[in-house]
């Protein structure tokens, strides 16, 4: 989980999705629970859900999409930790793209997921703790120019 504390944010270990195979396998978030609590979302606002897209190596993320009177909104998953983002359409990166919580991002929260603000995900890697960070996630981080929060959690390492 994403805990917030006085420096800000602590990333846990496989916050990048980003590992190395001495450092043994990263937990895995339970894909069939997030497709419950989109078919949760779905049914609060008599709407739809899309294709889910399960996390394939290099992304870090599940995607899926809730449609409803108002339109369709991209849902992104973490592949190893129980964290919600909202983007306006579906890609392999997001740097700063994230929308705010719609009103039915509350049943993820019900379903034991940590629904996060794009105000969250905006934040600078300067107030993140990233102390867990290895020295290869911070090359990835460096080479690709990630400078928030959002980018370290969803995104493609190639």
């Amino acid at each position: 989980m994403v805990n917030e504390g006085k420096a800000g944010f602590t990333l846990p270990r496989g916050a990048t999705g980003f590992s190395v195979p001495q450092d043994g396998p990263l937990p895995d978030t339970d894909l069939r629970a997030f497709r419950s609590a989109l078919h949760a979302a779905a049914r609060t606002v008599e709407g739809q859900v899309g294709e889910i897209e399960a996390q394939e190596y290099p992304l870090s993320f599940h995607i899926a999409s809730v449609a409803d009177h108002t339109g369709e909104s991209v849902v992104l998953c973490h592949a190893h930790h129980p964290w919600i983002a909202f983007a306006q359409e579906r890609r392999n990166w997001y740097a700063e793209e994230f929308l705010p919580p719609p009103s039915w991002a509350a049943a993820f929260a019900e379903a034991g997921f940590v629904v996060l603000s794009s105000e969250q995900l905006a934040t600078p890697l300067s107030d993140v703790d990233t102390s867990v960070l290895t020295p290869d996630e911070w090359r990835h981080i460096r080479s690709y120019g990630i400078t928030t929060l959002g980018g370290v959690l969803f995104n493609a390492w190639a």
